[in-house]
């Protein structure tokens, strides 16, 4: 069970430093500030300011965000949102400060804030010291009036309070700069699509590592030979190694399904070998596939071609080079992708069943817990697909998902102006509502699979 819950939280918690870092680094690389790189929800358990941005771990583990000055897309900035970055701006002056040797004797950080900004401009007056000399490099242009009015009133919220109700130009020219709501619509549109695509991308890089590393597979050794099937019939015994069919050479079982289900029914020429050491000898055996209804992944009934075998369940490693292992990696991400949509799209249709098909915190754990057990490919391979199902998932056009935000977006371009707030607010709501129904669902789910085994 231990071993579950750290598996599971380990990969959730991978999964969504992917997720968010896509965000953050679009979103710092087109210039708009990150306040909060978070993994986890509030209560903030720990947290660290490095640069301009704090990094910070929550005590609610499902999920991650990145949180970027400003909050409301196409209005002016509220007051709320100037005094939060007259405050950061304290705070660059202070690790500005702190870096170049300050010591603070406070410990709060709003009281650092009064602190350093009276050392640069000191009451009663006074000559005060150059900015180089106290915190390594002049004081930009947005920084001079906060420094200004911090060290002309009681505290640092003061001082933001009086800026944000009455701010000057040089500040309001710097919030549009590296606020969110005041990038163009495809800046923001590209930062919020950021997040789904390094989830999708962060899945062939990790394949690819994968395979190099070396992948588990099933030796194509006959482990157990239906009656009444064409493998019975033509001869074919437990304990056979199959060597080739229809020329080509066989190394894993993958391989070998994959030649019968693609042969569409035509009789195949296949070379086993039968016994061991001296009395090991080679046979060649013709056998017609059959064609049957088996059970899909989707939970449906699909014709295919079969012969009546299954493996012995033993297993080798195999592993590739750089090259062959990225080709094998984009190929299996691709297919992998396509598994996935189409699940959904069954899902959707109602072919497959929903109970069946969805799964919530309980099962990735007990499935990560498995993989786990079994090694670092297994365990990795899990990862790559439920990357891939966050990417996807977080591309519907759900609001609170990137997806919905992206619609919205969508909507702006359409409108030439972005929907009206009533309508963001009731949508976001519907989609909390949405969510939280979804993730009842999935964790009571989890629990009727436990209780009727």
């Amino acid at each position: 069970m231990l071993t579950s819950i750290i598996a599971a939280a380990v990969i959730l918690a991978l999964l969504i430093i992917v997720h968010e870092a896509g965000h953050f680094a679009v979103a710092k690389r087109l210039g708009v500030r990150v306040l909060r790189f978070s993994i986890g929800y509030p209560p903030k358990v720990w947290g660290i300011r490095h640069g301009e941005t704090e990094y910070a771990i929550g005590a609610t583990p499902f999920g991650g965000y990145v949180r970027m000055l400003g909050e409301e897309v196409g209005e002016e900035p509220r007051t709320e949102e100037l005094e939060i970055y007259v405050r950061e701006l304290g705070l660059d002056v202070v690790g500005a400060a702190r870096k170049h040797g300050w010591t603070p004797e406070s410990k709060q950080p709003d009281e650092q804030i009064v602190e350093i900004a009276r050392r640069l401009n000191p009451q009663p007056p006074a000559r005060a010291p150059q900015a180089q000399a106290v915190i390594g490099r002049d004081l930009k242009p947005e920084e001079q009036p906060v420094i200004d009015a911090i060290a002309n009133c009681k505290s640092a919220g003061e001082a933001a309070k009086a800026l944000a109700a009455s701010p000057p130009r040089a500040l309001i020219d710097s919030f549009r700069r590296c606020s969110f709501p005041t990038q163009s619509l495809g800046r923001r549109f590209l930062i919020v699509l950021a997040g789904p695509v390094s989830n999708i991308l962060f899945a062939p890089i990790l394949l690819t590592l994968v395979y190099m590393y070396g992948v588990p597979a099933l030796l194509p050794i006959i482990g157990q030979v239906k009656p009444n099937m064409p493998a019975h019939a033509a001869g074919l015994m437990p304990g056979d190694n199959v060597i080739s069919v229809n020329g080509k050479r066989i190394d894993t079982w993958g391989t070998f399904s994959d030649v019968i289900k693609s042969g569409n029914g035509a009789p195949i020429s296949v070379v086993v070998e039968r016994g061991e050491g001296a009395a090991a000898r080679r046979l060649t055996l013709v056998v017609r596939p059959k064609r049957e209804d088996e059970k899909t992944i989707y939970g449906n009934k699909a014709p295919t071609w079969v012969i009546g075998v299954l493996p012995s369940g033993k297993e080798t490693t195999e592993r590739f080079g750089p090259i062959g292992a990225l080709e094998r990696g984009v190929v299996g991400t691709v297919t992998i992708s396509q598994t996935l949509i189409i699940g959904i799209a069954r899902i959707i249709e109602g072919v497959t069943p929903v109970r069946q098909a969805l799964g919530g915190p309980i099962m990735i754990a007990q499935i990560a817990g498995q993989e786990a057990r079994q090694g670092f490919a297994n365990v990795a391979l899990f990862t790559v697909m439920l990357s891939l199902e966050l990417g996807m998932i977080n591309l519907l056009p759900v609001p609170l998902l990137d997806g919905g935000h992206l619609l919205f977006f969508v909507c702006e371009a359409v409108r030439g102006k972005p929907l009206k707030l009533r309508t963001r607010e009731i949508a976001l709501q519907v989609g909390l509502l949405l969510l939280v129904a979804l993730m009842a669902f999935v964790i009571f789910n989890d629990i009727s699979r436990i209780v009727q085994g």
